[in-house]
């Protein structure tokens, strides 16, 4: 279960088809720039949730972020609930005015990463390693800054475009 947690950080049964996790209920009013809102340290705190078996996967991150104007390094220092550990590193290469590139460990070809109003959307595949081998899900984020300059981080997961889980982290800059 810990590595299932550690990758899905970064209902009872499937509810349906899985769609792009959406703005809160009133749209944010500070555009979210990644290479400026993420370099430094950010600490943040989440929850994975299981679709399946309803279990939740509590966990804090700490994020290091250098961006050397052309990628937007991330390294994420994960610590779960059970006492676990884990590190994970982000390479957001720029491609173009508000879109990147990304790459990670466990990330499978690229992630796209788009700036899409005031947030940032990156959408990606990873294999999950589970008792039964691995799976390869669907990730589906969105990033915005909230009123207060914490930064919301939603993510939808998904296999054959049904959702399996979903990640909330709430992020602060330090």
């Amino acid at each position: 279960m810990r590595r299932i947690a550690t990758v899905l950080a970064a209902g009872a049964v499937i509810t349906g088809c899985a769609s792009q996790p959406e703005f809160a209920a009133r749209p944010p009013t500070r555009e979210l720039v990644l290479e400026k809102t993420l370099a430094g340290r950010t600490l943040g705190e989440g929850a994975f949730v299981n679709s399946i078996t309803g279990g939740e996967t509590k966990f804090s991150v700490v994020i290091d972020g250098n961006w050397d104007g052309k990628v937007l390094t991330l390294v994420e220092d994960f610590t779960y609930a059970d006492g676990s550990t884990d590190r994970k590193t982000w390479r957001l290469t720029k491609t173009g005015e508000g879109a990147y590139q990304g790459v990670r460990e466990d990330v499978i070809g690229y992630a796209k990463v788009r700036q899409d109003g005031a947030g940032v959307r990156l959408d990606y595949y990873v294999t999950l390693s589970t008792g039964l081998g691995g799976i390869d899900v669907r990730f589906q984020d969105l990033l915005y800054l909230n009123d207060d300059g914490s930064i919301a981080n939603q993510a939808v997961v998904s296999k054959f475009g049904l959702r399996v889980g979903r990640v909330n982290i709430t992020m602060r800059p330090q």
